[in-house]
């Protein structure tokens, strides 16, 4: 889903990739013409962590393409008011009478993000992430020269927590600060899934057009990575505008695939993750463009033949076929299985060729990837041209929420059938937190050598305040009210209390095997985007941002289903 931005080791890639090269592997890319070569990391791997990529590192030839998309700006105007009117709830809910303990815990969370926002003011306002024991700024090199992604991404987790003087300083920044003039390689999925997600969404959340008109601005600055023979984007672009491309800035607007992606291809889980975004582009500038590059894909994928029903990792932007047979529910391939669901929702279950790829897709990793230990825990195995590997990553753990999430539409029979798979797989992630020293859950767990459930490499062990396991305890508890994960939840509250939080912010830690972890110095963008976020909504009535209105981006920036079309 995503990769943890720079670090102390920030080691491993959150949706898409855990399967980094070493820092010993440069992440190099061939520089096309004019364009002066340059490392690119795509976030570091822990030391010694197992992570090679199997495939050539041929060169992939740099995707030049067309002018830039026409103006977006054309004379179309939304009717934000319309909109408004259209949900079927409050935004922030109603609050009826709860009771004071669930109360207490929500407002413990939201004391949590107040702690993580107001330190980052102070030491790293515009850095893109804070470092809490150093208390300082991080940059990184994932987003082409672009600040600020804690600032875009915790800006409807405070709205949503009613931090309003919070929220206005981060609106400011935005306002003032929040430069897109920049030249630099950045990663289209996580520019996408944090930068264009967490804008439309605060956009979607209050009506200031500041938001919608810096996320239009940069989706057409992403528009140039579409530009291939199969029109799959590759995974790097340069955000330079394509006009302004000169002799002192000659590479802006080019594309190229990650360097260590197998032979120059594109990876599932990038490509397959900016449909809900670019719809929205399209929604709100009234440019149809967004909305057909991201839609490419699908048809791209309906064609191609997936063996055994799945989809490997690695695709080829130029011929469109596989490029190597990996499978992977996390890293890698993770977040396209997501977006075809939440496609369909968001659709207001009309997308029925995103609704017929998800639940064959889903058929097919029943068939061949869910397996139970000899312990009696249901897993979901990584398959590698047909051999499968007994391990299930951090990232996999949204599967619940999101296998729970498609039951609610499935018929009778096969409802209940998949909200037991949902519940099997929760209780397997929540395993991992709870076999740990720390009550913290590690990357990768496995299920083998009598071990169940753990991480046994080194190299496994950290934890980097990912949010995938209460992600799920969330869905879970909105589709089904058992108290226990509510119980699981605030176990993890507790646990990152005990273990993370620091003078400063809240730190990743590199084991979760020991009751005094070592800290990584990171507090990642994503923790107070998703983690705090799912983590505050397990503990509220289910108006707000109800599942009716609203589907949660791979970032959960809540996005809404299109009940109408708003054009004024």
């Amino acid at each position: 889903r995503q990769q943890p931005s720079g670090g102390e080791p920030a080691p491993g890639a959150r949706r898409p990739g855990a399967a980094q090269p070493s820092p010993a592997l440069p992440l190099r890319r061939p520089a096309p013409a004019g364009c002066a070569r340059r490392r690119l990391h795509a976030g570091r791997g822990a030391p010694g962590a197992r992570q090679q990529v199997q495939g050539g590192q041929g060169p992939a030839e740099p995707a030049t393409g067309a002018p830039p998309a026409l103006e977006t700006r054309a004379p179309f105007r939304f009717d934000y008011q319309r909109f408004r009117r259209s949900l079927r709830h409050p935004v922030r809910g109603r609050r009826p009478g709860e009771d004071p303990e669930t109360r207490a815990r929500r407002m413990k969370i939201k004391e949590m993000m107040k702690f993580a926002w107001d330190n980052y003011k102070q030491y790293a306002l515009g850095k893109n992430e804070l470092r809490p024991l150093t208390k300082n700024g991080h940059i990184g090199n994932m987003f082409g020269g672009l600040r600020g992604a804690t600032v875009v991404d915790a800006l409807d987790t405070l709205y949503i927590m009613e931090l309003e003087e919070e929220f206005q300083e981060a609106k400011k920044w935005v306002e003032k600060s929040f430069d897109l003039n920049v030249n630099g390689e950045a990663s289209l999925f996580e520019v996408n899934i944090r930068y264009i997600g967490g804008l439309l969404a605060a956009y979607y959340l209050t009506g200031e057009e500041v938001f919608k008109s810096k996320a239009l601005e940069l989706g057409e600055k992403l528009l140039p990575a579409f530009n291939t023979p199969t029109g799959i984007p590759r995974g790097v672009i340069n955000l330079g505008r394509q006009d302004t491309r000169s002799i002192f800035s000659p590479c802006s607007g080019m594309s190229w695939s990650w360097g260590w992606a197998s032979a120059g291809s594109s990876i599932l889980a990038e490509f397959g993750t900016l449909h809900l975004e670019f719809l929205h582009l399209s929604e709100l500038s009234g440019n149809p463009v967004f909305a057909e590059k991201a839609s490419t894909s699908q048809l791209v994928l309906n064609r191609v033949e997936k063996p055994q029903g799945l989809y490997p990792n690695f695709l080829s932007p130029v011929t469109g076929n596989w490029v190597q047979h990996h499978v992977s529910i996390g890293g890698l391939g993770d977040s396209f299985y997501e977006y075809l669901i939440k496609s369909w929702l968001m659709s207001d279950k009309k997308d029925s060729e995103a609704k017929k790829m998800y639940d064959d897709a889903l058929e097919a990793i029943e068939k061949h990837l869910v397996k139970k230990s000899a312990g009696g825990l249901t897993y979901i195995a990584e398959w590698r041209g047909g051999i499968l590997d007994h391990k299930m990553g951090h990232l996999a753990c949204f599967s619940g929420g999101m296998i729970a999430l498609g039951a609610e539409h499935a018929g009778e029979e096969r409802k209940q059938h998949f909200m037991d798979l949902a519940a099997e797989i929760t209780n397997t992630c929540h395993e991992s937190y709870a076999r740990s020293d720390t009550k913290l859950g590690p990357e990768a767990f496995r299920f083998d050598a009598g071990s169940e459930a753990m991480a046994t490499r080194l190299s496994e062990r950290y934890y980097i305040l990912r949010p995938e396991v209460v992600e799920s305890y969330m869905y879970m508890w909105r589709l089904t009210h058992d108290p226990k994960y509510r119980q699981w939840g605030w176990e993890v509250v507790k646990a990152l209390e005990k273990h993370c939080r620091v003078e400063a912010g809240f730190s990743g830690i590199r084991d979760v095997y020991t009751t005094t972890p070592t800290h990584d110095n990171m507090q990642q963008s994503f923790f107070l985007a998703e983690t705090l976020k799912y983590l505050y909504l397990l503990f509220c009535e289910d108006d707000v941002l109800s599942l009716d209105d609203w589907v949660f981006n791979t970032e959960a920036h809540p996005l809404p289903v299109n009940h109408t079309n708003f054009k004024a």
